[in-house]
């Protein structure tokens, strides 16, 4: 093998990568197949140079000699620690790898204090982000061991704790300074900016961006600047700046943008700097509002950039063909052949401040902006994107992402901006960038499209374009960010059904599923979005077998027990609830409540400070309390003690979180033994305060918990004792949802059926005391309530019919008017079916016919459990009370008809090959 290595050039995307020539050709064995470990020299530099750092570092330590190849300078004059936690350990064992290092990125205070360790002092190029937390002494430091350094740039977000102290220590020690670009900077004095004017002759790009004041005197020392930007920086003195900055002899751009700039400032600067082509000022007030101004386009031959511009149009102006579409003026100059270093030079800076104060507009979101956005911003954040520098691309990308969001919090965005970018192609713009080979622009990629993706139309767009296919592969990436932004994209796709089967056709489920286990630790960004795409995925029936059989049970239980972040628990509670929720389907509902450690965490999740948790939790218990081995499980648990609990405190939360806790103690108490828990627990009260609620779904679900809990006679006195009558007769006679007035008419039923009275008659049990209440009273507003509830569904017309004749389409033209869609999804037990039964036989007529009415919604044909009801009613010997009961001459009408047709509910289940 010769260790011989010729360089040769050739582009990946639109940048140059020195690449090794290959010479030689593969090695192969007997077999035909490439050996590996014999491999040219050059062939595996080549190959290292197509891989990401962890890549290249799993395939140097295959052997010796890959190891020496892989730590080539060659292959590490770029180095972009970002996605990485990079300590003083980690810095330290690069550093043999770095001695020629040129450009290097960094994210965190932690990383910058490691940068040194990385021996690098051949650096020409800085870049940092997250930069709060960096000090003093540690830029001081890094200018110090980087002499060569010829640009400096950290941000966009502040640098909050850097002075002008540091400054000045890197104008004395970095006196190539090219670039220096700075965010949130508090003060800017007039020392560190002069010792950069003494110290930094080179120094053509200076930005002191978003800082709280500068020295303008002393940047007008800076004679050899050519690009200027202080962007949101706040307290300019315009007129020291109309003073000294004129002066300048190579300034030729400068950005105000985000000012407080005044159209005189501007008609002075135009007028007076001799050297001055370009002001970009965008999102400054002062300008927008004045009307004289925004009208008037003669800036004596000088390009003015602001919101109120048409910016391509402007930028189209500088070149000397004018004949070429100005709209893709970014995208010629990318690819004109040949090249104006001045023009470049310019271009190069419009890329950066446009997309730096694009990105700062998006995020601070101001009004107004509409026609902007829609008419050149997005198009601008597009062409931008497909800038040849790296930085530009990512930021415009987080552009994207940030403009269409309207309410981060509900994850609400704008659909007009969002369907623009995808008229203007962004879509397969930015599906493009996210199969990049850099990894920060895989990320942006992936975010922008997560967030476009809220909306159905542009979601449809991306699945179409092959989107899913291409963010089920980023989230398998070994880069955190990657795969958290992914599964972002991923999480808001799903939300449509029409998704759900292509994301697990992909592999996609797999992937989340894989995401759990790989981010179990520090990693609450991927965790919450991988469980949120899976709840979401785990509502689909086919999905939920998928996420089971790929271990996503074992994985979200593992978030439920052992993750302490808010949003990840609430996230995993959802999934869990959406997979229980299949329990005629498949068995999920089982499995579930099987995996070790589950029914514990969920209790545990419902004593959250967080509603949403404590919300997700509670539903997830409800959906679990239709597997009886789950419920009984529950209960022992302590589910019952948590979910009255939690019904006590959320009195004054969401109707979401109250409807789940009413829920949840309604699928406990199916069970009389936690029936008779709950009410002893003090579960009847805050029951009967949902029942009180406007909320639909919170009132129809305390119904149906305090019809269970009514079974019980000691309950039944309970919810007397505690005012629960007028409640349920509230509801019986008004509410909207025809299910909360029959179980809250049911509810009455049990409780005054005269199971109660003997209780009634010796108080309730030892742990309270017994209230005077006039059952008496509280009996007839029952009844008088039931009654009418009853009336509501008999059309007179169609009961006489049904009275003088035996036609089956008379008896179906009661049971259409009378019917409860809904009810057909109540499930009874054979204690309570035989309860009616027996309540076919009380003395008052309206409880006959109350039974009569409850029996026909339960054995409608094509109710989802008639067949077991009809079962039910066969074994307690219902057929022969039904038949008096109908013939009864002192019963009224309704509890007769409603008696034949449950009657003819049986014979047809009889007959129905089905249920024989």
């Amino acid at each position: 093998m010769s260790r011989k290595v010729r360089r040769r050039l050739t582009r990946r995307g639109k940048e140059k990568v020195d690449y090794p020539d290959i010479e030689e050709s593969f090695v192969l064995d007997d077999k035909g197949v490439v050996d590996w470990t014999k491999l040219p020299d050059d062939t595996v530099i080549q190959l290292f140079s197509c891989l990401n750092y962890r890549d290249r570092a799993s395939l140097s330590s295959t052997c010796r000699t890959w190891r020496t190849l892989g730590s080539l300078p060659c292959l590490w004059q770029v180095l972009d620690l970002r996605p990485h936690k990079c300590d003083a350990a980690a810095a330290t064992s690069l550093a043999s790898r770095c001695r020629d290092l040129q450009k290097l990125r960094f994210r965190g205070a932690e990383s910058a204090d490691a940068i040194i360790n990385l021996q690098a002092r051949s650096l020409s190029e800085i870049s940092g982000d997250y930069c709060r937390k960096i000090s003093d002494a540690t830029l001081s430091v890094i200018a110090a061991r980087h002499e060569k350094l010829e640009s400096l740039q950290l941000g966009p977000d502040f640098c909050e704790r850097i002075s002008s102290d540091a400054v000045k220590a890197v104008a004395l020690c970095c006196s190539h300074l090219r670039k220096l670009r700075l965010s949130g900077i508090r003060e800017v004095e007039g020392d560190a900016i002069n010792a950069l004017a003494r110290n930094c002759p080179n120094l053509i790009d200076v930005g002191f961006i978003d800082c709280l004041s500068i020295d303008e005197i002393a940047l007008g020392n800076v004679l050899s600047v050519r690009f200027l930007s202080v962007a949101g920086t706040t307290s300019v003195k315009w007129s020291m700046v109309l003073q000294h900055w004129n002066k300048l002899p190579n300034l030729g751009g400068l950005d105000v943008s985000r000012t407080d700039i005044i159209p005189n400032a501007v008609s002075r600067l135009f007028s007076s700097s001799q050297s001055l082509k370009v002001l970009c000022a965008l999102n400054c007030p002062a300008l927008e509002e004045d009307a004289s101004f925004v009208s008037n386009t003669n800036h004596r031959g000088k390009l003015l950039l602001a919101l109120f511009t048409d910016i391509f149009k402007g930028v189209a102006s500088l070149f000397a063909d004018t004949t070429k579409q100005e709209r893709n003026t970014f995208l010629n100059w990318q690819n004109t052949t040949t090249k104006d270093k001045k023009l470049d030079e310019i271009m190069n800076w419009l890329e950066w401040i446009l997309s730096h104060s694009l990105l700062r507009i998006a995020e601070s979101n101001p009004q107004g902006l509409d026609n902007f956005w829609l008419s050149q911003g997005a198009y601008l954040l597009l062409s931008l994107m497909q800038s040849t520098q790296e930085e530009v691309q990512e930021r415009a990308a987080t552009g994207l992402a940030t403009f269409v969001v309207i309410d981060d919090e509900n994850a609400s965005i704008d659909g007009g901006r969002a369907e623009t970018v995808m008229r203007d192609g962004g879509i397969r713009l930015l599906l493009n960038l996210a199969k990049s080979w850099r990894e920060g622009l895989q990320s942006e990629a992936a975010k922008a499209i997560a967030n476009l993706s809220v909306n159905t139309n542009v979601a449809k767009a991306v699945a179409e374009e092959g989107g899913i296919d291409i963010l089920a592969n980023l989230a398998r990436s070994m880069n955190r960010l990657v795969a958290e932004e992914a599964a972002g994209g991923l999480w808001n796709l799903s939300v449509g059904e029409e998704h759900k089967g292509a994301i697990a056709q992909a592999g996609g489920v797999k992937a989340l599923v894989d995401l759990i286990f790989k981010w179990s630790n520090g990693g609450e960004g991927v965790l919450e979005r991988a469980a949120g795409a899976l709840a979401n995925l785990a509502a689909d029936d086919k999905c939920s077998m998928e996420v089971a059989s790929v271990g996503g049970v074992h994985a979200l239980v593992t978030l439920a027990r052992t993750c302490k972040v808010d949003g990840v628990q609430e996230q995993a509670a959802r999934a869990l609830a959406n997979l229980a929720a299949h329990g005629d389907s498949n068995s999920n509902n089982a499995a579930v409540g099987q995996e070790a450690g589950a029914l514990e965490a969920l209790v545990q999740l419902t004593q959250s400070p967080h509603d949403g948790v404590r919300q997700e939790a509670a539903g997830a218990l409800w959906n679990l309390s239709f597997d009886d081995r789950n419920r009984e499980a529950i209960a022992a648990a302590g589910g019952v003690e948590a979910l009255v609990a939690l019904a006590n405190s959320c009195s004054n939360s969401s109707p979401g979180l109250q409807e789940r806790a009413a829920g949840a103690l309604w699928g406990l108490s199916v069970s009389e033994a936690n029936s008779i828990a709950i009410g002893r627990e003090g579960g009847v009260a805050p029951l009967i305060a949902f029942a009180r609620s406007d909320a639909e779904d919170v009132h129809e679900t305390a119904a149906g918990a305090l019809w269970n809990l009514a079974f019980n006679p000691g309950n039944a006195l309970r919810i007397v004792e505690e005012g629960g009558v007028p409640a349920l007769v509230h509801l019986c006679s008004s509410s909207v949802s025809k299910m909360a007035r029959f179980m809250a008419a049911l509810a009455l039923a049990y409780m005054f059926d005269g199971r109660m009275d003997e209780v009634a008659l010796v108080g309730t049990s030892s742990e309270s005391t017994s209230k005077t209440v006039s059952l008496d009273g509280a009996r007839r507003m029952a009844l008088k309530h039931i009654e009418a509830f009853i009336l509501t569904f008999s059309d007179q017309q169609a009961f006489s019919a049904a009275a003088v004749s035996s036609a089956p389409a008379a008896l179906s033209q009661v049971t259409e008017s009378a019917r409860i869609l809904e009810a057909g999804h109540l499930r009874c037990s054979g204690a309570e079916i035989g309860r009616f039964v027996v309540m076919l036989r009380n003395p008052s007529s309206v409880l006959k016919a109350c039974a009569a009415f409850a029996l026909l919604q339960f054995t409608i044909p094509g109710g989802r459990h008639a067949a077991h009801h009809v079962s039910l009613l066969q074994n307690a010997g219902a057929p022969r009370v039904l038949r008096a009961a109908a013939a009864a001459a002192t019963a009224p009408l309704e509890a007769k008809i409603f008696a034949r047709i449950v009657l003819r509910n049986l014979e047809h289940h009889q007959t129905d090959p089905s249920f024989l």
